[in-house]
């Protein structure tokens, strides 16, 4: 009996002086002041606490200085932090489309594109992806391109206000004004009196 009870203590000395036991609770503990200072948009005291345990192989702690760095507007320190958790995960949708936010606030419309169809090839029904490069589309007046994006979202969400009303315009502006009725029409139930969907019908005679 005191023999097992000499082997348990050991076993206990052993996993209480765990050095990864020790460097996880340092993480965990890090994380969650992090956490704290962004509550408070501390964000320099929030990448200082991440920066004493950071660890360039960690995806979960580069995804999440990515963010800190990009609430600070460290947009090109943030972009490169971003871009190693993609790296690391190349299947991850959260990692691109974090990565999306510091390029789209430098203006990298074309790597922000990029990046959405990267998502859209992981996963092609993704709404917000394809209701983002088709706006990017629209705005860029390739309606064509607009129409296939936000008619999928469409298809997958028949009574969504953003995606409909988009919809409709990229209808009219490829001269389907029929159709684009019937969709302004729709954006009125969802929003009475939309001012948007009112313009819409103003201009079909």
């Amino acid at each position: 009996m005191k023999k097992i009870s000499f082997i348990l203590a050991c076993t206990m000395v052993v996993i209480s002086t765990n050095p990864i036991s020790a460097q996880n609770d340092k993480l965990a503990a890090a994380f969650s002041k992090s956490y704290d200072y962004e509550k408070n948009k501390d964000y320099t005291s929030a990448i200082a606490t991440l920066k004493e345990v950071y660890n360039a192989d960690s995806y979960e702690t580069n995804l999440r200085m990515g963010w800190l760095l990009y609430s600070a507007g460290q947009y090109k320190e943030s972009i490169t932090l971003y871009k190693l958790a993609v790296d690391q995960m190349p299947y991850s949708i959260e990692a691109k489309f974090g990565y999306i936010y510091p390029l789209y606030a430098l203006g990298n419309m074309d790597q922000v594109t990029e990046q959405y169809k990267k998502i859209l090839e992981i996963d092609p029904q993704n709404t917000n992806a394809n209701y983002q490069i088709g706006l990017i589309c629209y705005y860029k007046k390739d309606y064509a391109a607009a129409y296939k994006y936000f008619e999928k979202v469409v298809n997958l969400y028949p009574f969504g206000y953003d995606a409909l009303l988009m919809y409709a315009w990229t209808n009219f502006q490829t001269g389907k004004t029929r159709e684009a009725k019937v969709l302004f029409n729709k954006v009125l139930l969802l929003s009475p009196g939309d001012t948007s969907a009112l313009e819409g019908l103003g201009l079909i005679k």
